[in-house]
């Protein structure tokens, strides 16, 4: 088997296994490195280069620089101050979602961004009578939009410069994929505030987020707290709701209200039996009593993560919907300077990221453990292990091969012409596995494209950025696509009906805005 057969049939087995939904993203990307070394095609060295690249570096920082903002709350209080501004009407209600979580994205990332909106959205919704599922399917298309306005907005934009650096041209500028990604945006939200309502079903859902609110009133009233001025849910302490488990170090252990903890950390607010409140200055507990816990947000999540307890509430999830939390205003400034040296290229793109990423953890915004939660592992290898198949597309032949078969097609049409092929079949392979592996695959065919054409590689990357967003119809595009899905009530076909129209959108921005702006 010659090399460009087994770089083609790679491709083609990863994706069936990216398709059948069996096999973990991570383990399909690690196969196909091991298999880039196992069939020749490429050297151990070369087949493994993807998890030293910087620009996985900087996806990985990126996602702790992310996790920071979510954690000290700083989305949460962005969230609520411009969704409270909102309104009730539902079409004032979705431009200001989308321009939120497009704002977020272009800082964090589409997964991110819409996974922090996500609770505060659904709360929204029920407050105001829309249904969620007029507002979740927009928040992920409108965080796709989004994901153009910067750089750091998703993993795409930079795999697309770098690969137009290693063409040969300059790399995108950090704000310059704003040119392209506003106009972008402003049509996706009038398409969105015009077909939504008319495409979007309108079911009900049972699964409902915490309202951090709704929540400290329930508590509140159950443990029958006559403090009024005591603030259960706050910047710096909180509470939790743990449950006595059977076999416990804590049953026979008496407790009263007011009383603190054995490690002194914590203080016992009141505790419950079933439906009824336990009174008195000295009760025992049980194995399946409820205890109220009040004390730091640390200390919360670190007493409750034992075995000797069951958190009802994981505090860690109850302090990212409480707004600016300990460590905000670090991490906002730590963001700042990052999004200083990224556009203003001091220093390289990764180790901006690096060095924020470090900068949070000495400042103690985030600890170690929060920051490898934070990083979404799954996305950094499937990114580690494509980007070697992308350079076997390169090293063997095989672009040049695609690219040769798609130029018998464009014949006299033109570079036009062939744009349109290569963002067509990127759309289509876009919706089936993820779009980051889709344009590293695709990107090295669109660079022998170009130059077999003899024309400019920079409207060729930056189409296959816009159109890489534009994965809107299966819910198994993007994760953000996933993460919707119940909160929003969808089926697997839902996602077409408003997609559609959106991905033609994207289609005609990649093919013909586009080289308007970055000519041929």
């Amino acid at each position: 088997m010659g090399p460009i057969t087994a770089t083609l049939v790679i491709l083609g087995l990863a994706i069936v296994a990216f398709l059948s939904g069996r096999i973990p993203l991570a383990v399909v990307a690690t196969g196909v490195a091991v298999a880039l070394w196992a069939t020749g095609v490429l050297t151990l060295d070369e087949a493994l280069a993807g998890f030293g690249d910087p620009t996985v570096l900087f996806i990985a920082a990126l996602f702790i620089v992310s996790e920071a903002l979510d954690v000290t709350g700083v989305t949460a209080w962005a969230g609520q101050q411009v969704i409270a501004r909102a309104g009730k009407d539902r079409a004032q209600l979705l431009v200001v979602v989308s321009l939120l979580v497009a704002l977020l994205t272009a800082l964090i990332s589409v997964n991110g961004a819409v996974a922090a909106l996500l609770p505060l959205v659904v709360v929204v919704a029920a407050r105001t009578g829309v249904p969620t599922s007029q507002l979740m399917m927009p928040l992920a298309f409108a965080a796709h939009a989004g994901s153009m306005l910067m750089l750091t907005g998703t993993p795409v934009n930079i795999i697309v410069s770098e690969a137009a650096a290693d063409a040969g041209e300059r790399r995108f500028g950090f704000f310059e994929f704003g040119i392209v990604g506003v106009p972008l945006l402003i049509g996706t939200i009038v398409i969105m505030v015009f077909l939504g309502k008319r495409v979007l079903p309108d079911r009900p859902v049972e699964t409902v987020p915490t309202d951090v609110l709704q929540l400290a009133a329930t508590l509140r009233t159950d443990y029958e707290l006559d403090e009024e001025d005591l603030e259960l849910l706050g910047p710096q302490r909180g509470v939790s709701e743990v449950l006595i488990p059977p076999r416990s170090p804590l049953v026979g252990t008496h407790v009263f209200p007011g009383m603190t903890t054995p490690s002194g950390d914590l203080v016992i607010l009141g505790a419950r039996r079933g439906h009824e409140k336990l009174y008195g200055a000295d009760v025992e507990l049980l194995p399946g009593d409820a205890v109220l816990l009040s004390g730091t947000w640390a200390d919360l999540d670190r007493h409750t993560s034992t075995p000797e307890v069951l958190v009802v509430d994981e505090p860690d999830r109850l302090r990212r919907s409480v707004p600016l939390t300990g460590g905000a205003k670090r991490a906002v400034v730590v963001l700042g300077v990052m999004i200083v040296l990224l556009a203003t290229g001091v220093v390289p793109a990764a180790v901006a990221a690096l060095l924020a990423a470090g900068a949070l953890l000495m400042m103690r915004v985030l600890t170690i453990q929060q920051a490898y939660r934070g990083i979404a592992w799954t996305t950094v290898v499937l990114v580690a292990g494509m980007i070697p198949l992308a350079r076997a597309f390169e090293t063997t032949g095989t672009a040049d091969l695609i690219a040769d078969t798609l130029l018998r097609y464009v014949g006299t049409g033109g570079p036009h012409l062939a744009l349109l092929l290569v963002c067509l079949l990127t759309l289509v392979l876009g919706q089936l596995i993820s779009n980051t592996a889709t344009v590293l695959v695709i990107a090295p065919v669109a660079i022998a494209v170009a130059t077999t054409m003899g024309v400019s590689v920079l409207p060729f990357m930056m189409a296959l950025t816009v159109i890489g967003g534009a994965a809107f119809l299966t819910p198994i595009a993007t994760p953000a696509n996933l993460m919707v899905m119940e909160p929003g009530g969808y089926r697997f076909n839902d996602y077409w009906k408003l997609g559609l129209p959106l991905a033609a959108f994207f289609l005609f921005m990649s093919v013909v805005f586009v080289p308007l702006v970055w000519p041929f």
